[in-house]
């Protein structure tokens, strides 16, 4: 019975240790500051810089809470360097025929530290929005 219960223990403390280290290593999340309410629905993709070029690692669409909770790929480990989120808000507004003045939204953000979550709030409205790291 003692090794049952040992067995059990250690399938269990596996299963959560893979869980966390696998946790993804960005997030992003939109709010609407005109309404008060999460921005769902917008195109949001994740480049990485090479030299003076931006490459594509991952695309999303933010879900009912205005959240992507994985943007960067799965299958491979961040390492340090330049990154960019761009949020295509354009699409967002002319869905709901509204004008805006930001199309896309640029965030660039610099990773030092590839053990850590990062998190990139936008706080947006038609014509201003705001963006901070966020945990």
């Amino acid at each position: 019975m003692k090794r049952l219960i040992s067995l059990t223990f250690a399938l269990a403390f596996a299963a959560f240790s893979t869980t966390v280290l696998a946790a993804n290593p960005l997030s992003v999340h939109i709010l609407d500051l005109q309404s008060g309410t999460p921005t769902a629905g917008v195109t949001v993709t994740l480049e990485q810089k090479t030299g003076n070029d931006w490459r594509q690692l991952a695309s999303g669409v933010t879900n009912a809470q205005g959240r992507i909770a994985e943007m960067y790929p799965a299958d491979k480990a961040m390492v340090e360097g330049d990154y960019r989120i761009v949020f295509k808000t354009g699409e967002h507004y002319a869905r709901l025929k509204q004008e805006t003045f930001f199309p896309e939204i640029p965030v660039q953000f610099h990773v030092e530290k590839t053990d850590q979550h990062y998190h990139i709030p936008l706080l947006l409205s038609p014509f201003g929005f705001s963006t901070y790291r966020g945990n």
